[in-house]
């Protein structure tokens, strides 16, 4: 197991965009599912005690995953991401929105772009998210940031997990 595995997440205002980089002790492959399979994501994404439901999730260039977040008491926040781009196992580009349980979008939104490499065992995912409105940024920044960090290792611990079957 590594122990030094990169993290860093970086705020630019200015640019209205969030960097995070991020390294797992796992082959590309299982953390690519991990990103692109609903029934992966959904045991990793939401920060606990919150869990993460997809209704459906089509992943493919113009295809959609409408999911909602889910608080203990069972209420549902939604969202929508549509894929842009999609090039296996490398890279894939999406824009992400808030949306209603009608699947209404609440705009405006953030357009994320996900690199994926492998080197000796480890797999690095740089994530770019572009936010078009710097207000809904710095509005959901503290807890968004908070949720990233929690999921993210979620995430590692799934992929441990998941290294061992």
């Amino acid at each position: 197991m590594t122990n030094n595995l990169l993290f860093d997440f970086t705020v630019d205002k200015a640019a209205k965009k969030v960097f995070i980089t991020r390294e797992f002790d796992a082959e590309l492959s299982l953390v690519w599912d991990a990103f692109t399979k609903a029934e992966l994501i959904d045991q990793w994404i939401a920060p606990k005690p919150m869990t993460s439901k997809t209704k459906y999730q089509d992943f493919k260039v113009g295809g959609k995953r409408f999911y909602a977040m889910v608080s203990p008491e069972g209420q549902e926040r939604w969202g929508m991401q549509e894929y842009t781009s999609i090039t296996p196992k490398t890279n894939f580009k999406m824009y992400n929105a808030f949306a209603d349980k009608d699947e209404n979008l609440e705009l405006p939104g953030s357009e994320w772009d996900h690199t994926f490499s492998e080197q000796d065992g480890t797999t690095k995912v740089s994530i770019a998210i572009y936010n078009e409105s710097l207000e809904r940024m710095e509005r959901i920044l503290d807890g968004f940031t908070q949720g990233m960090k929690m999921s993210l290792s979620n995430l590692e611990n799934l992929l441990a997990a998941l290294s061992k079957k």
